[in-house]
């Protein structure tokens, strides 16, 4: 273990060094300690949908443009800023220690960078549960998809940093890299911003592709659950697979309903 921490301190060193935000204090104590209130979160969020729906029913919808221009901003940042700060960290160790080490990523938990921002993707997942109040305040569909996504999301990366489950990297680095660009998109469509026209369906893309990835790393922990670092007991990739498998069915059913279906139903009309 010393060896992998001290390895862990090199790439600080060497490619990878933190920045003075990034050696705040440590957060993880608190959010491993109450890790179990991500339970009550999720009750409460849920909650919330109900009463939300049934208040605004009878009432005209908010516009909200101008709040929702600045809350998907601010999202695509953080995000953004993730992307680049956890792909280095892990581009790095890919490149100098090979997959195996990426995905037996416990023994990198405790790095500067990876504390920080591993704490920040937790708490950032429910301060995305805001996505929902926009929805429901502006009367737009809510689909089983996104409240599903979000409360599940929430729950299993709270359970993931309590454990300190290794493919827990690849999970964290793969989700920050989709919603730089989604909410990049949220921030340039609330703004009535022209956009590429495919870049919707991109992002579901990237969305599946991060499905199909995210299972195929929980296999390989599995595979090398005996290795150094990349304990992995069976209830944590049971959790893994069956949450990845359920966002690769739903994901592919949205991408289905949205972007192939209305295209087939056209092309029977015109014949």
């Amino acid at each position: 273990m010393a060896t992998s921490m001290n390895f862990s301190h090199g790439l600080n060193a060497e490619l990878v060094q933190p920045y003075n935000f990034e050696m705040l204090q440590d957060l993880r104590p608190f959010l491993e300690k109450y890790w179990v209130t991500s339970f009550l979160i999720v009750l409460v969020y849920l909650l919330l949908i109900m009463v939300g729906q049934n208040y605004m029913r009878p009432r005209k919808s908010f516009s909200l443009q101008g709040p929702l221009i600045l809350w998907s901003f601010c999202l695509a940042i953080f995000s953004i800023l993730g992307t680049v700060r956890t792909w280095k960290f892990m581009g790095t160790l890919l490149i100098t220690r090979g997959l195996q080490q990426t995905v037996c990523f416990a023994n990198y938990i405790d790095d500067t960078i990876i504390n920080f921002w591993s704490s920040t993707f937790l708490l950032s997942k429910v301060v995305e549960l805001g996505d929902t109040a926009f929805i429901i305040l502006r009367k737009r569909p809510l689909i089983f998809i996104h409240w599903y996504h979000h409360s599940t999301v929430l729950l299993y990366t709270s359970f993931g940093f309590k454990n300190k489950v290794p493919i827990g990297g690849w999970f964290m680095t793969m989700n920050f890299g989709v919603h730089s660009i989604m909410y990049t998109y949220y921030t340039l469509k609330a703004a009535k911003v022209k956009h590429p026209s495919m870049l919707p369906m991109a992002i579901t893309s990237l969305q599946i592709l991060q499905m199909v990835m995210g299972t195929i790393f929980g296999i390989l922990s599995y595979i090398w659950r005996q290795e150094n670092g990349c304990y992995t007991t069976t209830e944590e990739f049971f959790w893994s697979f069956m949450l990845y498998g359920t966002y690769f069915l739903l994901f592919a059913h949205f991408f289905h309903q949205t972007y192939l279906r209305p295209k087939s139903k056209a092309k029977s009309k015109s014949q």
